[in-house]
């Protein structure tokens, strides 16, 4: 039985894209396989300088503080990306589990 793959350039050039852009955000390649195309990317968590916070929520009588949890949240976090093109030539990106 044979199988086809619809994966024509069109397709890997948007793949690329995607991939160059994701990499312009901070994005590391971890895992790369050119045969089914896809790419496991992944971008560290960033520090956050809690102090600064800490004031600018005191300063502002704790309005602050809504962005200061909202960037505990976003950027504490390492996220590990999957990008690929499936048999059909269609792309898609999920998030990968992480330790």
């Amino acid at each position: 039985m044979e199988s086809y793959q619809f994966i024509d350039d069109k397709n890997l050039d948007q793949f690329h894209k995607i991939l160059s852009s994701k990499m312009r955000n901070g994005f590391v390649i971890i895992e790369h396989n050119e045969k089914l195309p896809y790419v496991v990317l992944s971008k560290e968590k960033k520090e956050i300088n809690h102090s600064l916070h800490f004031v600018l929520t005191i300063m502002t009588l704790g309005f602050w503080s809504i962005v200061w949890i909202y960037l505990i949240v976003t950027l504490s976090r390492k996220k590990d990306i999957l990008v690929a093109l499936d048999e059909d030539g269609n792309l898609f990106e999920e998030k990968c589990l992480s330790k």
